[in-house]
């Protein structure tokens, strides 16, 4: 069997590994097969972050949200809802940042919220009827 020279596949795999490893501790940036492991398991983590990512801003703009009609005296869901009705189209990014910067502007939005929405009585509860 003729004998097989890897030529610069290897050296090129192993550079590839080590220079996305550069800047980790100890043998994780030295050794390859530590290197490749740590490597794999970083791309792996970072992946699962740039998804992770939406989710907790998106929790992160919620709270300012809550807690800023809480202070207006309307809870988050009825003051969702209320833009729903009036017909202001808003995303919780800009409301929160809104919220945040500007809160004359989300008090205004509040009320808007608030007169858009049927008498300001909770929803009626679901009764049975006795048949």
């Amino acid at each position: 069997m003729p004998r097989v020279k890897r030529g610069t596949g290897r050296r090129d795999y192993r550079h590839k590994t080590m220079k996305l490893a550069s800047g980790f501790f100890l043998t994780k940036s030295k050794l390859n097969r530590a290197a490749q492991e740590a490597v794999e398991k970083s791309l792996k983590y970072g992946y699962v972050g740039r998804r992770r990512k939406k989710r907790d801003f998106r929790r992160l703009w919620i709270v300012r949200i809550n807690a800023a009609t809480k202070s207006a005296g309307l809870s988050y869901s009825r003051f969702m809802n209320g833009l729903k009705i009036a017909g202001i189209d808003l995303n919780r990014k800009v409301l929160s940042d809104i919220a945040t910067q500007d809160i004359k502007a989300f008090n205004a939005l509040v009320e808007a919220a608030r007169a858009a929405l049927p008498a300001n009585t909770p929803f009626p509860l679901k009764t049975t009827t006795a048949a």
